[in-house]
């Protein structure tokens, strides 16, 4: 971690500098204020990290010399903080190197979360239930906001699929490493012989569009209204409420019944459709910039098996970093989850890291 020189140091804290600068001076347009605001915000922790470890390398610098002269009671106090100092460096050149890293510019954003029941009937639907009411209380432990969408409940409780918008800070880099398929095994309460079955369903986390990411052509779109059908309140059945959209030139179709409002119905629909774009691009580009280093936690393909849920013997285990935890209680209740997302950072990081010294 000690690549980082003194030169690159020095470039980081002049930088800041020259915003604020740039920010103390008046008659700035207010976009010009906001934009300079932002990039602000970035630098700051960066420098931060730069001038912790410029810090700890001068004071190394100035213990080392009076280890060497003065007398011994100095000498001896020198050596100690010396070895303190030789500690502390390390971290601090890592937290610096993290703070470097390119950053996945969606990473601030709010996401789009879905999940879908996949194989294994009726406890395939309980389990995405389950899994929904986890990502719904880790938002609210998070302070996120958490708004379904739409959602198609099945008989016996659960739902066929879901999917709920969740915003506030950092969503999507705390969020993104949940796609992918998750695993349950438990014995269903309808099994009498107290057999365990396996069953599974699907996540998908997305960053969710805003109207300047994606703009979509009216005359690419098919919308057809009809009416909403399956439980509900005396609206049900009594007007064309429910929207379908249809993205002509990628194909995508978004349904969406849940408001009572034909208007609210169109509008929810086109935010999962822009969403939905959006990500057909980043992975479009992504996969343009891939080489041929994958990352383990990072692929996002929803088609891989990420993580079991093992009722009996009360574990969860993400298959992708070895980890197994004996808290699914905690884990499905929300706030143990922090737990194994945090985990899934940190390996992310560190893998990133490692590119950097191979490179």
């Amino acid at each position: 971690m000690n690549g980082i020189s003194s030169a690159r140091i020095a470039q980081i804290e002049a930088k800041k500098a020259e915003l604020a600068e740039a920010m103390a001076a008046g008659d700035l347009p207010p976009d010009e204020f906001v934009r300079l605001s932002k990039e602000y915000a970035q630098v700051e922790p960066v420098a931060a990290a730069a001038r912790e470890v410029r810090r700890l390398r001068a004071e190394r610098e100035s213990l080392a010399a009076m280890t060497r002269d003065g007398d011994e009671e100095l000498r001896a106090m020198a050596t100690e903080e010396l070895g303190q100092i030789e500690e502390q460096l390390p971290q601090a050149e890592r937290a610096l190197a993290l703070q470097l890293l390119p950053r996945d510019a969606a990473d601030e954003r709010a996401a789009m979360l879905e999940v879908r029941a996949g194989t294994g009937g009726d406890e395939a639907a309980l389990f995405a239930g389950d899994l929904l009411r986890m990502y719904q209380r880790f938002a609210e432990e998070q302070g996120w906001r958490f708004e379904l969408i739409s959602a198609s409940s099945a008989d016996v409780g659960g739902y066929k699929e879901a999917v709920a918008s969740i915003s506030g800070a950092g969503v999507f880099a705390r969020l993104k490493f949940e796609s992918g398929v998750h695993r349950v095994q438990r014995v269903p309460a309808t099994e009498s012989g107290g057999r365990i079955h396996t069953s599974a369903a699907t996540v998908a986390v997305l960053p969710e569009a805003e109207d300047v990411d994606v703009q979509i052509d009216d005359k690419d779109l098919r919308i057809d209204v009809y009416r909403s059908s399956g439980p509900g309140g005396q609206s049900v059945n009594t007007t064309d409420s429910a929207v379908r959209i249809t993205h002509l030139p990628t194909g995508l179709v978004v349904i969406q019944q849940d408001e009572k409002s034909q208007h609210k119905n169109k509008a929810k629909a086109l935010k999962v459709l822009r969403t939905r774009l959006f990500e057909l691009e980043r992975e479009r580009l992504a996969s343009e910039r891939a080489g041929a280093r994958k990352s383990m936690v990072g692929s996002g393909d929803r088609s891989e098996r990420i993580r079991t849920y093992n009722f009996p013997q009360g574990r969860v285990t993400d298959h992708r970093i070895n980890l197994t935890l004996h808290k699914l209680p905690e884990i499905l209740e929300g706030p143990g989850l922090k737990e194994l997302t945090g985990a899934l950072i940190a390996e992310d990081e560190a893998q990133r890291l490692a590119g950097l010294e191979e490179a």
